[in-house]
């Protein structure tokens, strides 16, 4: 079905110019070819074809542009011609001719004439003939066309063709893309054409086969002279270089080069969690212990007692050896438990979870200082429970973590802003249910694997299905299991497991598995991952996850049960499944809970439940589908397997498979109804016999068994010859095509664009021009990609069996490619010269999110998989997706290896694969698979090569789509292959010496040649052609030169004895030539190109190579270029590479400097004495002198010498440099001691400099201005500039005076303005601490503008040259962003001065880093190579390329070509002896102090149980070893040392410094933690004077004191002198000129007595702070600083341990002795008494009510602690019975602590427990914390409210109990803070709260207290007591009466309680109790006297 456009010619076009035509239909656009200078007429004459997948309805549009083509410009539309297609649906063929519309619809003279032709699905239009569109006239045009253009376009001429093979070839290429009409389908212009012909593959990419090399700006140069107009490159238009990427190939697919499998294999990894301290938990009065899991190891941190707020900065470490995938769905969990102890567990106060893959995919792997939210798991109604702020990293091997700087952290964060949430997660997160619902399974495998089984079947003899199926699902550290079926293969649950946890997770995998269930241990069959991300989108568009109802293929072992599995794992889900396993169907649904629901349950438990089962028809209609291969090619194969038959099985689910497949489904096929075909199946029955011969068609899976044969030692193949066996498999599975489609075409444009990305990188990498325009081509592809897939993803809407996940999906993956299109043509336009890498990043992720979307996360069709048998053993396998496979009419969604032939490695199962076993190739196919719906089949061979007869079974004989089963090649080509192996580099070190003897093994189909073997080298040079003759290639000879096979080469290390061991593999496609084509330029005699070399799936070299494939033609080889070049006599018949293939060689002069050799280790036992360097590249060399003494001094003594070696000019050919030291011993002999290859010598290439740059230029003054230091007013400094002057670098100049006033203007708004700090007050630690400070603020500032440096460094420059700077902060800011160095001199000054509430302190640099790494190494001159012996390690013995260092040689190269430039010899002072390296220092051994200062350790490595070490620094130099053992630091993980260490030293015999940090331990040896290794020597030596760093200002007392021995002014004359620079001349004072620089400061200086001296210090410091700014000679100088470096463990290779704080100082000994070491010991905490005197309380909430007369009371006592309520809790007295919440106290606590001011910490020193053996110090925040109890004599005492304060920064107290509110402690309102170290005396009102049942705050009451800070002199002098007694006693409280307990004073009590409030109502008792006596007694005595009345008595 296909829509056909010939557009014939354009006529009454105005003017000359070059025309384009572009046709449109339904968004899928084509160009067609320019036509050069035309006039009126434009003869097209082309034919575009449009696949269509659904039928064209009757009113679509076509659309015809007609642009004028502009190389430089975009193009400008003529007139468009719009055609609406309704007769040509009807008549199917229409030819027109009408005029053209302008851009304004109005009708021009222009007129077009065009031919349109539609082919309909249900073939009404008839059968057409080729003819009619594609007659010979139109195939000999195509062929001018390609010969007018380019005569690199693949076609030979159209005679070659005969008129017999032209119907067929044109059938063909309706299927396929590219090849001859690529020119009109893909091409958009004539480049494209030429990027055909150009089918070699890329360079260092030997693995993307046809994929063209990059369109090189060589060809369209020569392009352009053939075109005739002499183009400039520049000027080649951007639409030239768009669709670059056609892929030429279009019978062949991609092999894979990388081997071996990476998932299964264990790593080390490291989950580091820091525990700061948690808030605002819920509870009252709690003892709270953080609890940290990771997996299943657990750590406690210690409890804190009483406390809602606990302050821990506690460290744990836990250390896995897992495999990637296990170590990412590991479980961290963070709780926190209330009042744990050794009796009882706690109780949950809540809990936080979040698997460790979400931290890994953090930047930097981790988390930092970011608050978890804790929610309790049984209680999901309850909110959250508090917050736990922590840090989390997660590092694998060779991660390097940048941790954030560990400083005094005081920022009070706010908690909201800095959750422990990935980027885009909500805050608020709800509770919700995941219901995974699990409905059936089918295609189990047997599993009669457990011991009891096999016994019972012995017994009883019951063979029943031994399979009892159940399936679990983890989720967040949970699990849940279905039920149990019994003894069946497709078991039925219908169950759901539901689990609730809050949404959205912080766990990205979820794990279904189905286990057996069995008596022993229950066993895994097969394992899926269900990634959350895949099915679930959080954009506002988005979706909840969900899944299905759908079938997921499981993958594992193989089927044959064997009682031990060896592949375990894989059924486990680790490692790659080598077999299917079974089908689940599953859904997945989730659930957002409303918590306030009160029938909702609360537990997090997991429940299963009964699922409603679902209709069979619910995951789509059945269909049979069609799998059919063909193995053309079977070689490579292991030579183990070699000696049995071999036969190839394929199978796809389990159909196929001969050990328990399936012949048919067991559900019976539906009968197929009338008319049931849906249209969009395209369906065709190309003959009637077809209909309904399903019956008989028994699928055949696997090849007849056939014996191979030797290719040679090492591999065998398979004599297929010419008759190809085939496969053929019917099965049934769902249809779910649409699914895979979609993901195809997503693949396909993510291909495109990875190619092309690859392209880009490459360009860059080779320095090729212009890489900016491929890119916006790449952009420009991907966009129209993007609108392709919206145009054709939205078909087949209305599928039944699309789940909700389909449409979601569907709807978010166009959304994403929608803006993803918009994006790239935005982005496109941005793309510069200088973007272009900033842009490619953007790029890399448009490729991954295309990856990630293309992933289908509901499968259908199940992998194929190919397993090779060697006598019925299964041996090796591959797998495919069956999406590759997959056929569809339209092109873009078709499977990229269907149709194809597909070269295939077949590797080891399981952990077989794993290491070396997995590099070797089992065996490499040459297969050709189709895999469709059986009725579309009719076509399942056209992506064949041509040629070939089919050979059917008895059966299917007559019927013609009967699939053949096997393929008789009736064509075959004679060929010859030469292989020019020129060189490769940087080979794997194969042998105990650290060399190779390597050779290499070209394959090509079932021949193989070796090279030769060159001994003892990483980087051969072979120089070899080797000559493949006889080659019998089957198939059309035209396709065989677009599509030849692969060529692959081998290397290997020939060794004595035993095989050769193998070094790595790539893969090449040659170039071919046919019989009829002329052997020359442009495409002939081919390029030498790069190829990766891999091993395993590491790089392993390169290869330097060139291949070409030659057509014997009829008359022989008599045809073929000639094979001229001379035997080389002394090589023996070795041919070396021809000549017009070798690259072209120029002289080049490479000098040596030899200056030393380093820590060489022993050689086979025996230390090394004489050595010697040997330096070899292209087969010429030196010898450096012998070193006579190696122990007394290792520098050589004659420091250069040179030879000359032929070099090709390209410098990307240039071989390598091999660095060899050997030992030379008695007699003659040689030892190696171990070598090193210079890869590349471009580094080392000698480059004029430019003298035009303005580094360069001397002529004219530039001033450089500094502001004094001196807090003096001082004159203007500002010289006046000689007239020559060009440039003035201006920094005001303002008195400290005025800058501090301006300082005060802008007073911060929440504290006063420091006064300048006292001189004496200062040390070094006020310096160390700004400096950190500065650093936060500069890291803060990068991560706030946000660009990268190289943009802000343009930005910069650009406004400094633009006028005036904004003063000082401008200077500031260009000098940091373009050096990035410290702080300008005067340091109120940076950018910082503003906002900084800081003092005035001299700062230093601190380096977050290692030094070096901010100096390039120290290599300015020096360089250092590592020289390396042994084998290459492979990853599993974990060895890396530090064990195989044998020792350093130190030196460096220049390479130039040889006449010497001119400039170098004429310099003054030129000595010929150095040549280039004139000026280096002489090399004899001198004597040095060097000086270590170790600041502080931070993140270490705990080394004892109790997750804590006792650190202490060992340090080694040369013999000398200083362990400082007793100074250690007990249990702390972040010790701070502040020692200096002074070691005397002899350069170069002891140059390499290691600082160490050991752990001490009191029984056993001490272990290391890390260390870290610094090389003196390089920055000794180095030109960045690295000796003693240059401070920021020059003092001569106080805390910043000079530390070098000598002065700024003879450091800088010495410097001057040294690089032959003029000056320096100082004077007038205050300004100093070097060469044409001039600096001005300040010029005099204050002594310790205040006197004032006249120096010139200053300005010569100033010139040394800027000598990167002198011209030729200037360079950095390492400033005053701190550097951080890591410490590392041989132990724990690549993993952090910590990290050290330190510098170093180095003293010549023959100069003047500097003074003494500065004094960096740690502070000792100043000593504090805090007097705290609580006055009152008022409105306490009331607790208790009074026994008698039931009214509300309390009984309140404050109680007070400053350290933590253990160390030093104080309470007042009770006020008894307050009825109103009035409380009198006058009560004083007193708390002595030690704070360091500095850190604001508290420092406490106690012992652990009773068993510590020494104190340990903790440093908690100061904060004070009151509470108000309710006291109870029986019970224990109510907790009512609390307030802390943080004595740094606390909310002023309110001047009354009225003013006083609760918002003041919450910070609702913003209250002015106070810190009691600055205020000293503070009084107020502060509220008390507690949290209610809803965890609310409540105010619970208020206190009236005093804080007053004294230190503990001023506490000695001025005593006072505690409580209320002497000295200076506070006055009792007046306590009203009540106060006294009743019993204590019952009269007052009463008397109390009658007089006052119950008076009258005792009276009225009293009455009335008077009142019913009375009545009593006459009721009582009435009787009596009644009697004695009656009686009378």
């Amino acid at each position: 079905m296909a829509l056909f456009v010939h557009l014939k010619t354009v006529s009454e076009l105005r003017g000359r110019g070059d025309r384009i035509a572009k046709v449109t239909f339904r968004g899928q656009a084509f160009y067609s070819r320019v036509l050069e200078n035309c006039e009126d007429v434009a003869d097209f004459d082309e034919t575009f074809r449009w696949p269509v997948g659904s039928s064209i309805d009757s009113n679509e549009i076509l659309e015809i542009q007609i642009f004028n083509y502009s190389k430089v410009f975009s193009n400008k539309l003529i007139g468009t011609f719009r055609m609406v297609l309704q007769k040509v649906v009807e008549e199917n063929h229409v030819e027109v001719t009408d005029t053209l519309m302008d851009d304004k619809n109005a009708v021009i003279k222009t007129s077009l004439c065009v031919e349109v032709r539609y082919q309909a699905t249900d073939g009404t239009v008839g059968s057409w003939d080729d003819g009619d569109f594609l007659g010979d006239e139109s195939l000999q045009e195509e062929g001018k066309d390609s010969q007018e253009t380019d005569g690199l376009l693949p076609s030979s001429c159209p005679s070659s063709r005969t008129p017999g093979e032209k119907s067929f070839r044109s059938k063909g290429r309706e299927k396929t893309k590219g090849g001859r009409d690529g020119e009109h389908k893909a091409g958009r212009s004539v480049f494209s054409a030429m990027k055909l012909g150009k089918n070699r593959p890329h360079k260092e990419e030997p693995q993307r086969q046809d994929e063209p090399a990059v369109l090189e700006m060589e060809d369209l140069d020569r392009l352009a002279i053939r075109l005739g107009d002499g183009l400039d490159p520049d000027s080649v238009s951007l639409a030239s270089v768009t669709a670059l990427t056609t892929n030429v190939s279009n019978k062949r697919s991609k092999p894979d080069i990388k081997m071996e499998p990476c998932a299964g294999r264990p790593m080390d990894f490291q989950v580091s969690i820091t525990v700061i301290e948690a808030r605002q938990l819920v509870g009252l009065n709690m003892d709270p212990v953080v609890c940290v899991e990771v997996g299943d190891d657990k750590k406690c941190t210690s409890m804190k007692e009483s406390t809602n707020c606990p302050y821990y900065n506690e460290y744990f470490v836990f250390d896995f050896h897992v495999s990637p995938d296990v170590m990412f769905d590991k479980i961290i969990k963070i709780s926190v438990i209330h009042s744990k102890n050794l009796l009882r567990s706690g109780t949950l106060v809540g809990s936080f979870k979040m698997d460790v893959g979400t931290v890994y995919s953090q930047p930097e792997h981790q988390f930092h200082h970011k608050w978890a939210i804790l929610s309790d798991p049984d209680d999901i109604s309850a909110g959250l429970k508090g917050y736990v702020k922590c840090d989390i990293a997660v590092v694998g091997k060779g991660d390097n973590i940048k941790t954030p700087h560990k400083a005094n952290e005081t920022d009070d964060d706010d908690i909201e802003g800095n959750l422990l949430l990935p980027e885009g997660v909500p805050p608020e997160r709800q509770w919700a249910r995941f219901y995974v619902k699990i409905y059936r399974a089918e295609g189990l495998p047997r599993m009669n694997t457990s011991l009891m089984a096999n016994v019972k079947k012995a017994f009883i003899g019951e063979n029943k299905d031994l399979v009892d199926p159940y399936v679990q699902v983890s989720f967040a550290g949970q699990k849940g299991k279905t039920s149990v079926q019994k003894s069946s293969y497709e078991p039925l649950w219908n169950e759901q497991v539901v689990f609730t946890d809050l949404f959205p997770p912080l766990c990205k995998r979820m794990k279904v598995q189905i286990r057996d269930s069995d008596k022993v241990n229950d066993v895994a069959i097969g394992t899926h991952f269900i990634d959350l991300r895949k099915i679930s989108n959080d954009g506002d568009k988005g979706f909840l996850p969900t899944l299905g109802p759908a079938w997921v293929n499981m993958y594992g072992s193989t089927r044959n049960y064997t009682l031990l599995d060896e592949h375990q794992d894989l059924n486990e889900g680790l490692g790659e499944g080598v077999s299917f396993r079974a089908r689940l169907m599953l859904g997945l649904a989730v659930e957002i809970l409303d918590t306030s629901n009160p029938e909702l349950t609360s537990s997090t438990e997991v429940q299963v439940e009964q699922a409603t089962p679902v209709s069979e028809s619910c995951t789509g209609k059945t269909e049979e589908f069609f799998l059919f291969g063909a193995f053309l090619e079977a070689s490579m194969i292991d030579r183990k397997n070699g000696d049995k038959p071999i036969t190839f099985e394929v199978t796809i689910g389990n159909y196929g498979n001969e050990v328990d497949g399936l012949s048919r489904p067991q559900r019976p096929q539906p009968r197929k109804e009338p008319g049931d075909e849906e249209e969009v199946d395209l369906i065709q029955n190309s003959s009637d016999d077809e209909a309904d011969e399903g019956g008989d068609l028994a699928s055949v899976s696997s090849t007849p068994p056939m014996r191979p044969q030797v290719t040679d030692r090492n591999y065998f193949h398979l004599p297929y010859l010419d008759r190809k066996p085939c496969i053929y498999i019917r099965s049934w599975w769902p249809d779910q095509r649409r699914r895979l489609y979609n993901a195809n075409i997503m693949d396909h444009i993510a291909d495109k664009l990875e190619e092309g990305l690859n392209d880009v990188q490459e360009m860059i990498k080779t320095e090729k021009s212009y890489p900016e325009r491929r890119l916006r081509g790449v952009l420009e592809e991907l966009s129209c990609g993007c609108y392709r897939f919206l145009s054709l993803a939205d078909k087949d809407q209305g599928h039944a069996s699309r789940t909700k996940l389909d449409r979601e999906r569907l709807k978010s993956c166009m959304r994403e490619l929608e803006s993803m299109g918009q994006q790239a043509k935005t982005l496109r336009a941005q793309v510069k010269k200088h973007t272009v890498r900033d842009k490619l990043r953007l790029c890399q992720n448009f490729l991954q999110k295309l990856r990630f979307l293309a992933d289908e996360p509901q499968h259908s069709i199940p992998d194929v998989f190919i397993w090779m048998l060697s006598n019925n053993k299964r041996v090796a396998y591959a797998r495919v997706p069956s999406k590759d496979l997959l056929f569809s009419m339209v092109e873009e969604e078709l499977g990229k290896d269907c149709a194809k032939v597909k070269t295939l490695f077949l590797k080891l199962p399981g952990k077989r694969g794993f290491g070396s076993a997995g590099w070797t190739v089992q065996a490499k196919l040459e297969l050709y698979l189709w895999l469709g719906l059986s009725k579309q089949r009719r076509d399942f061979l056209s992506g064949l090569p041509c040629g070939f007869e089919e050979v059917k079974a008895t059966q299917g004989l007559a019927l013609h789509s009967f699939p053949p089963i096997s393929l008789v090649y009736t064509k075959k080509q004679a060929f010859q292959l030469r292989v020019h192996m020129y060189q490769a580099r940087s080979l794997f070190a194969a042998d105990s010496s650290g060399l190779s003897d390597p050779f290499a093994r070209v394959f090509f189909i079932n021949q193989s040649q070796c090279t030769e073997v060159l001994n003892e080298t990483l980087c051969p040079t072979w120089d070899q052609m080797l000559v493949f003759d006889n080659l019998e290639l089957y198939g059309e000879a035209q396709e065989l030169r677009d599509d030849p096979p692969i060529i692959v080469i081998e290397i290997y290390d020939q060794d004595t004895m035993g095989k050769a061991d193998f070094m790595g593999r790539t893969f090449a496609k040659p170039l071919v030539k046919m019989a009829d084509e002329g052997y020359c330029p442009p495409r002939f005699p081919p390029q030498l190109e790069y190829y990766q070399i891999y091993r395993g799936n590491a790089t392993a070299g390169d290869l330097l190579a060139a291949f070409e494939l030659l057509q014997i033609g009829p008359a022989g080889k008599a045809d073929l270029p000639p094979i001229n070049g001379p035997m080389d006599m002394d090589r023996g018949p070795i041919m070396p590479v021809p000549v017009g293939i070798r690259p072209v060689l120029s002289k080049y002069r490479i000098e040596v400097l030899f200056w030393g050799l380093r820590d060489l280790k022993r050689v086979n036992l025996a230390q090394v004495d004489r050595p010697r360097v040997d330096i070899e590249c292209a087969g010429k060399g030196v010898q450096s002198s012998l070193i006579h003494n190696y122990k007394k001094n290792p520098n050589f003594n004659t420091l250069v010498k040179w030879f000359e070696v032929d070099l090709p000019e390209n410098e990307l050919l240039h071989p390598p440099l091999n660095i060899r030291v050997v030992d030379c011993r008695a007699f003659g002999r040689y030892t190696l001691v171990g070598s090193h290859a210079v890869s590349s010598l471009r580094r080392f290439i000698y480059r004029p400099p430019d003298r035009s740059a303005p580094s360069w230029n001397t002529t004219g003054e530039v001033v450089v201005n500094m502001e004094p230091e001196v807090p003096v007013k001082k004159l203007e400094t500002m010289v006046k500039l000689d007239a020559t002057s060009d440039a003035v670098i201006k920094v005001d100049v303002v008195s400290a005076d005025e800058e501090k006033k301006k300082k005060k203007k802008k007073g911060s708004s929440e504290e006063p303005e420091e006064e300048e700090p006292d001189e004496s007050m200062l040390d070094w630690w006020s310096k160390y601490f700004a400096s950190i400070d500065t650093m936060k603020e500069q890291l803060r500032q990068q991560e706030i503008s946000g660009i990268d440096l190289e943009e802000k460094e343009e930005v910069d420059n650009t406004e400094g040259l633009k006028g005036p700077m904004k003063g000082k902060e401008k200077a500031k800011a260009v000098k940091e962003e373009k050096k990035k160095r410290t702080q300008n001199p005067g340091t109120g000054q940076g950018s910082e001065a503003p906002e900084k509430k800081k003092p005035k302190i001299d700062e230093l640099k601190v380096y977050p880093k290692e030094l070096e790494s901010e100096f390039d190494n120290f290599e300015d001159w020096l360089h250092t190579f590592n020289l390396l012996r042994g084998k290459t390690g492979d990853d599993e013995d974990g060895s890396t390329e530090e064990e195989r260092i044998v020792g350093r040689f130190k030196g460096s190269l220049c390479v130039y070509k040889v006449p010497l430039p001119e400039d170098v010899s004429r310099e003054a002072g030129y000595d010929p002896t150095y040549g280039m390296f004139q000026g280096i220092p002489s090399n004899d051994p001198i004597n040095v102090l060097v000086r270590v200062y170790v600041v502080r350790a931070t993140d270490l490595h705990p080394a004892d149980i109790n997750g804590k070490a006792d650190p202490y620094i060992a340090i080694r130099l040369g013999k000398t070893d200083i362990r400082d053992k007793e100074n250690y630091i007990s249990k702390q993980l972040n010790p701070v040392f502040g020692k200096s260490f002074d070691i005397e030293a002899s350069f170069p015999m002891e140059s390499m410094l290691t600082v160490a940090v050991y752990d001490w331990d009191l029984v056993g040896t001490d272990d290391l933690i890390g260390e870290t290794k610094i090389d003196l020597e390089n920055r000794f030596y180095s030109k960045h004077r690295a000796t003693c760093g240059i401070a920021q200002t020059y003092s001569i007392h106080g805390y910043n004191i000079w530390r070098d021995p000598m002065k700024p002014s003879q450091i800088l004359t010495r410097l001057c002198k040294e690089s032959k620079v003029d000056g320096p001349h100082f004077g007038p004072p205050g300004r100093v000129k070097v060469s044409n620089r001039v600096f001005t400061g300040p010029s005099e200086i204050e002594d310790e007595n205040g006197q004032r001296k006249p120096t010139e210090e200053h300005v010569a410091l100033c010139a040394l702070r800027h000598w990167e700014d002198i011209p030729r000679v200037g360079c950095r100088l390492v400033p005053e600083h701190v550097e951080t470096r890591p410490l590392l463990n041989p132990d724990k290779p690549g993993i952090e341990q910590g990290r050290l704080e330190l510098w170093v100082d180095m003293f010549p000994m023959d100069m003047p002795a500097p003074g003494t070491p500065l004094d960096i010991s740690p502070r000792k905490p100043k000593k504090y008494e805090l007097r705290v005197i609580v006055w009152n309380t008022d409105e306490v909430v009331l607790e208790d009510d009074d026994f008698f007369t039931g009214e509300k009371s309390s009984d309140i006592f404050v109680r007070g602690w400053l350290k933590g309520q253990q160390e030093d809790k104080q309470d007042t007295d009770v006020h008894y019975h307050s009825l109103t919440g009035e409380g009198n106290f006058n009560w004083r606590y007193l708390f002595p602590f030690d704070y360091l001011a500095a850190e604001e910490k508290i420092v406490i020193s106690k012992k652990e427990s009773m068993f510590s053996w020494d104190e340990t110090e903790y440093k908690i925040p100061a904060r004070l914390t009151l509470q108000i109890w309710d006291a109870d004599h029986f019970s224990a005492d109510d907790f009512l409210g609390a307030i802390e304060l943080d004595l740094n920064r606390f909310p002023r107290g309110a001047k009354t109990a009225k003013q006083c509110t609760m918002e003041m402690a919450t910070g609702e309102v913003d209250v002015p803070l106070v810190s009691i170290f600055k205020q000293k005396r503070v009084k107020g009102w502060w509220p008390l709260l507690a949290r209610n049942e809803n965890d609310e705050f409540e105010l619970t009451g208020k206190v009236e207290a005093e804080l007053h800070l004294l230190t503990a002199e001023e506490a000695e002098k001025n005593p006072v007591g505690l409580a209320r007694n002497e000295p200076d006693p506070l006055e009792k409280p007046n306590r009203p009466d009540t106060a006294f307990v009743w019993f204590l004073n019952p009269l007052k009590s009463i008397k109390y309680l009658i007089c006052t409030r119950y008076k009258w109502l005792i009276i009225k008792i009293v009455l009335a109790l008077l009142g019913l006596l009375m009545l009593a007694l006459f009721l009582y005595s009435l009787p009596g006297y009644m009697v004695k009345k009656l009686l009378g008595a």
